[in-house]
């Protein structure tokens, strides 16, 4: 009987379910290879790629369906990437020396968008309400830490237009310092003490866009650090001021991500949503501004 049964057991192929590729595969021993035994460490990206057949020895695998298959996880925080703009060796060479290369835009066309995204920063803004419900004294160091702020989310905006964006940022920030040194003079500052302060607000500035770049990819509470640090001076005792300055910088990001980056390289107009919203629902897509180079 014993006999008749290891007999039977050599003659009908014996079927077994291996996962692989998100499914069960069948895997069937064919007749005289019943004392091979498959290894813990099958590996089936090694044979195929989800798809057609395999011949393994003993083993009989046929897939009917092709899968796609990648290497990374998609995640609901990955945002597609600027693509790199492709340079020649000549321009490479040039802007190695400190020169700017040709860019995908007329230069005097991207200046004058930089005027207007920077004027944008010092017309639009409700300083009064800033002033206001962050109880900040109407002073010249207070005008320049919360134009500092909108520059910041400017130029993290344009720093996502390849070249064209980033030569885009030096032009805004050189009208930003040319702007602060002829409001000085209007009011009266003395010219030493004005050259003295414009280097302290040069350090600052650059400390300040290490330091928001930092809470921008950061949680909230690594931005509301460099809020308290920067635009508070570390003088800020009512944490519901931090809190609406850190819902306003982000909502202010989400709403210039949603500009077309084409438009503000030849536009520069710039709108921003108020400190506080009356109806949250009112933070759409902006509609794409109309632009005319008549005369550039």
């Amino acid at each position: 009987m014993a006999l008749l049964v290891r007999v039977l057991r050599n003659q009908i192929s014996i079927s077994q379910w291996v996962p692989g590729c998100s499914r069960l595969l069948l895997v069937s021993r064919t007749q005289g290879q019943q004392g091979r035994t498959l290894s813990g460490t099958f590996q089936m990206s090694q044979a195929l790629a989800c798809g057609g057949s395999v011949q393994i020895p003993g083993v009989d695998i046929e897939l009917r369906r092709k899968y796609h298959t990648t290497s990374k996880l998609s995640s609901a925080k990955d945002s597609p990437q600027p693509v790199e703009e492709k340079v020649g060796a000549f321009t490479k060479i040039i802007e190695a020396m400190g020169f700017t290369g040709p860019l995908k835009y007329s230069k005097w066309k991207i200046k004058i968008a930089a005027l207007r995204m920077y004027t944008s920063c010092v017309e639009k803004t409700d300083f009064e309400e800033f002033f206001l419900r962050c109880q900040m004294p109407d002073t010249f160091n207070s005008w320049f830490l919360i134009t500092l702020l909108h520059v910041w989310m400017c130029l993290v905006r344009m720093k996502q237009e390849g070249r064209s964006g980033k030569y885009m940022c030096r032009i805004i920030v050189h009208f930003m310092w040319e702007d602060v040194e002829q409001r000085g003079r209007i009011m009266g500052v003395n010219s030493y003490i004005l050259k003295k302060n414009m280097m302290l607000m040069t350090n600052n500035f650059y400390a300040a866009i290490l330091g928001y770049d930092e809470g921008i990819l950061s949680d909230d509470r690594g931005l509301a650090a460099a809020l308290w640090r920067t635009f508070f001076n570390q003088k800020c005792e009512d944490p519901r001021q931090l809190e609406l300055l850190v819902e306003y910088v982000r909502k202010q990001i989400q709403y210039l991500d949603s500009m077309n980056g084409e438009d503000l390289l030849l536009t520069g107009e710039v709108s921003w949503r108020p400190l506080v919203e009356k109806n949250p629902q009112s933070v759409l897509k902006p509609h794409s501004p109309t632009y005319n180079d008549e005369g550039l």
